[in-house]
């Protein structure tokens, strides 16, 4: 698909969680996704991000990528808040899906009364981090040393992650 055409985006069911899966342990294969050694099982990812807030990205009929949020907490008056992931197949990565797919993601959100998405990048990620600076989210703060690797070239080691959100101009 030419990048001047729109991708076609979806809500996630799960009958897509195969390829979600697959392309959620490819990025847990560059060490620089998540704190996760292996994607969930359905059941698992159901439960923890909310059902109005998944999508996915297809090109030509095959899932590139996908995107979902979480509650950052039940209060009430963090209702608007949640904490996303986004993650691109690496066969489609530098081909500017990923804007597309984080672009009709922001807009999902806001459509359902998201004021402030926010993420947690590990500093190495430095697509991961342009991609999202360049769609309005900034980087508010380094959580130094939060969490320790279980897998790959960086077990054992203690990681720091950037904490940024996105205010929508909307809320």
């Amino acid at each position: 698909m030419s990048p001047d055409f729109p991708l076609p985006i979806r809500e996630l069911a799960r009958q897509d969680w195969p390829a979600v899966g697959a392309i959620w342990a490819e990025g847990i294969a560059t060490g620089h996704a998540t704190f996760e050694p292996a994607p969930p099982t359905w059941e698992d990812f159901d439960a923890s991000r909310r059902p109005d807030l998944r999508i996915i990205a297809e090109d030509q009929g095959t899932i590139i990528g996908w995107a979902a949020a979480s509650q950052v907490s039940s209060r009430q008056v963090y209702a608007g808040v949640i904490d996303h992931s986004i993650y691109i197949s690496s066969a489609a990565r530098g081909q500017g899906h990923g804007s597309r797919l984080l672009d009709a993601f922001i807009r999902h959100c806001e459509t359902a009364g998201i004021w402030t998405i926010q993420s947690n990048i590990f500093p190495e990620n430095t697509a991961s981090l342009a991609l999202h600076q360049r769609h309005g989210f900034t980087i508010v703060g380094t959580r130094h040393r939060i969490g320790q690797m279980s897998y790959g070239p960086y077990a054992g080691q203690w990681r720091d992650t950037l904490l940024l959100e996105y205010r929508s101009p909307a809320a």
